[in-house]
């Protein structure tokens, strides 16, 4: 009986076509086989550099704190009134950044017209907060005056009326924060989409 001739294969490292001299070979030469061993390794030690991270990030997510939750929630809206205020001046005094497209950095914050102190209920209330300067909001805290005259003239004198009226304390929750965080992020992402297609 004869032996059947091996079928020609492709090197799996050079992608050149080569005869087989044993089963399951799949490097046409040392070199090549060499390669593939390495690229192995490589592909291995990612995959677990991968795995590693992601334990590292599930055991920072568990030992977080309401307050840590609460930052990141804060950190993502402000970011959103930044990029949705990009275009605007700063709501207290009209100035505007030398380069229009200016959205962070350390001249503009998420300014509150009504405090989070005052009003935790509004934290996250995006009619209370608008694109202001450092000088307005740290400096003059909030530049108060000025913010509602220009709040009333860019939503309305009814809605600032609702944000100047009792609202009802608001307890959040991790999850509540986690999804707050959620939201405003891919809020950002939509707008950056947007401004990058222009």
């Amino acid at each position: 009986m004869i032996a059947k001739k091996p079928r020609t294969r492709k090197c799996k490292s050079c992608r050149e076509p080569f005869t087989p001299s044993r089963p399951l070979q799949s490097a046409c030469c040392v070199q090549c086989a060499i390669a593939l061993t390495s690229a192995a390794k490589e592909k291995a030690r990612k995959a677990k550099e991968a795995v590693e991270r992601k334990e590292h990030r599930e055991a920072k997510e568990r030992v977080k704190t309401r307050s840590d939750h609460m930052r990141e929630a804060q950190q993502a809206f402000n970011e959103f009134i930044r990029w949705r205020d990009r275009l605007q001046p700063c709501i207290s005094c009209d100035s505007t950044p030398s380069d229009e497209g200016l959205i962070t950095g350390s001249r503009w914050d998420a300014g509150h017209y009504r405090s989070v102190g005052a009003c935790p209920a509004l934290r996250f209330e995006p009619l209370n907060t608008n694109r202001q300067c450092v000088r307005c909001n740290r400096d003059l805290s909030g530049n108060a005056v000025e913010y509602r005259i220009r709040l009333i003239r860019r939503i309305g004198q009814d809605k600032v009326d609702w944000l100047e009226g009792p609202h009802e304390p608001k307890r959040y929750t991790i999850e509540d924060l986690k999804a707050i965080k959620a939201e405003y992020r891919a809020k950002v992402r939509e707008l950056k989409r947007e401004h990058d297609d222009r």
